[in-house]
């Protein structure tokens, strides 16, 4: 890589390190190509980029970013998964090396907080925003249910008090 592809490459880095809300890092060695495109697959259908990493130079482009605080977790081969929805990028990454030991994720960055591999874990369990927008929704509807099969009761008692009688 000659040096106007290196400057390149820090500032494109760097860029992207500065507008992603998450940040993970991963090892992906002994992954064949095919798994890697496969989990770069699943990571465009959510908007989540994976990229293999030159590590001098990334950690480099790390130290303009507000992502200087990872740059301890490049070494050997590493690629990050840059987003702006960390539960995704976390579920995501966590399905896949749970299928495929190769893939070991080291932590990343959330906002401003840094994540280790624990805290990367709990993060995959959490729901995603259309998960939690269901739930509040079934909550708040859930009294309101309660409150019309109340009402709805006595005039359903009445119903049937009133069907017995005719047959009678």
């Amino acid at each position: 890589m000659n040096k106007e592809k290196k400057q390149s490459y820090i500032k494109e880095m760097t860029a992207q390190f500065e507008k992603s809300e998450a940040v993970l890092v991963t090892h992906y060695q002994g992954l064949s190509v095919k798994q890697i495109d496969n989990l770069r697959k699943q990571m465009r259908e959510h908007g989540i980029q994976f990229k293999i990493t030159k590590n001098r130079i990334t950690k480099i482009a790390l130290e303009k970013s507000r992502c200087k605080d990872l740059s301890n977790l490049f070494t050997g081969p590493t690629a990050v998964a840059l987003s702006e929805d960390v539960i995704s990028s976390a579920k995501i990454l966590t399905k896949f090396s749970k299928e495929n030991e190769n893939l070991k994720i080291l932590g990343g960055i959330m906002g401003k907080e840094i994540l280790d591999v624990a805290a990367v874990a709990n993060v995959a369990t959490l729901p995603n925003l259309d998960e939690a927008r269901a739930k509040i929704i079934g909550i708040l509807r859930s009294p309101a249910q309660k409150i019309v099969s109340i009402l709805l009761a006595p005039a359903s008692k009445i119903a049937i008090l009133a069907l017995e009688k005719s047959k009678k």
